[in-house]
């Protein structure tokens, strides 16, 4: 995964896009899960805000085939994850870029307006760091 170096330099912006992407949020009673565990963060039991958690649900696409729709389902995962950063206005857009590089390889891209400027975050093999757990 390369974030640019960002993290390491202790950019808070960097390090938030990580935390949401890749923090295992719990998965909805809609979501099909391969066994009876759902995962999930802990201390979205104690929410400050009504139905506020952190996290993706990209952990649900770990022993899916890359399929056209599982892109989708990335996508939709990843959007969901980022779309914090709009509500407490930290960013003016949020974009999120998918690129299948191979049959099990997914590459994103994050693009966030912050103060008017863009700010890219690459994260390569998506995949590979979900299924590293």
């Amino acid at each position: 995964m390369s974030v640019n170096g960002l993290v390491a330099s202790g950019d808070r912006i960097a390090r938030a896009v990580v935390i949401s992407l890749f923090t295992w949020r719990r998965a909805e009673p809609s979501d099909p899960v391969d066994d009876d565990e759902r995962y999930g963060y802990w201390g979205d039991a104690y929410p400050d805000m009504p139905r506020d958690r952190i996290g993706s649900r990209l952990w649900l696409l770990r022993r899916r085939s890359l399929t056209a729709a599982a892109v989708q389902d990335a996508d939709r995962y990843a959007r969901e994850a980022l779309a914090w950063l709009i509500e407490d206005g930290i960013a003016q857009t949020v974009d999120v870029r998918l690129v299948r590089a191979s049959v099990t390889r997914l590459d994103l891209t994050v693009i966030l307006t912050i103060d008017g400027e863009q700010r890219e975050l690459q994260f390569d093999d998506v995949l590979g760091v979900i299924n590293v757990v």
